[in-house]
């Protein structure tokens, strides 16, 4: 999918509040337009593009995503979702990307304690993540990674899920290039 011009469709809102968030607009400050389902299903046939990445915050949380995703789908449009794993819903999708969160990705727990423990609690749900790659077409898991000893949890988790590592990714967390050297 690298490369295809996509259509993104981002929920606002999330479970987890990660510290790195790229997107504090969509889960610290949850910002946006309410849109009803045949809204957002005309602007990407307007837009003439066959592929629909639904993202968030945690595109899974809003109850409606169920039924926006299988009508996208009857609609021939590709749905890829990328969420954190944290909520089993049943959806439509072609492409699954789970990115399960690490301990090191939790909020300050000075700062922000009740997000830091909600975090903790919520963050790692195996039989979530299984229920969702099970009922999934096609997924990977793609992993942040800030640290050597974010490597530890990676295994881990891999084991867990039994995934091949054919569907695993593996990215930097950094928003800029010196923080990814």
């Amino acid at each position: 999918m690298t490369g295809t011009e996509s259509f993104f469709i981002r929920t606002s809102g999330c479970n987890l509040r990660c510290w790195f968030c790229d997107t504090p607009y969509a889960s610290w400050d949850p910002k946006g337009d309410t849109m009803t389902i045949n809204a957002i299903i005309d602007a990407v046939l307007q837009s003439g593009l066959k592929h629909v990445v639904l993202t968030g915050g945690e595109p899974l949380v809003p109850r409606e995503s169920s039924d926006l995703c299988r009508e996208l789908r009857r609609q021939e449009i590709h749905v890829t979702i990328e969420t954190a794993g944290t909520v089993d819903r049943h959806v439509e999708c072609d492409l699954l990307s789970i990115s399960p969160k690490f301990a090191s990705s939790a909020p300050d727990a000075v700062n922000h304690p009740q997000w830091n423990r909600l975090h903790e609690r919520r963050r790692m749900p195996i039989e979530k993540m299984r229920a969702l790659i099970q009922r999934s077409n096609d997924y990977q898991l793609k992993f942040v990674v800030d640290s050597a000893a974010d490597y530890d949890e990676l295994t881990l988790v891999v084991n867990q899920l039994r995934a091949d590592s054919s569907d695993v990714w593996v990215m930097p967390q950094g928003s800029t290039i010196e923080a990814m050297d």
